[in-house]
């Protein structure tokens, strides 16, 4: 899929509303954007919400994740 988008002077632009509904971004939702030595653009949405996450961390056998392996 190839849409265009404009940037405004102050930086900003809007993410066509093909690719927000193909990724079901909602407002609120966070992006990561990696540009790769050949210039291209990998844009990664995180999406996580809390309840995204509910028995996620849980391991049989184990209680607790140690916070340092946990990622936002």
């Amino acid at each position: 899929m190839t849409t265009e988008a404009t940037l405004t002077s102050k930086g900003q632009t809007t993410i066509p509303k093909e690719i927000r509904d193909s990724l079901r971004m909602k407002a609120g939702d966070r992006m990561t954007f990696t540009l790769m030595p050949d210039g291209t653009v990998v844009m990664r949405v995180k999406s996580k919400r809390f309840n995204d996450l509910a028995g996620m961390l849980y391991q049989e056998g184990r209680a607790a994740v140690p916070i340092e392996q946990l990622s936002i």
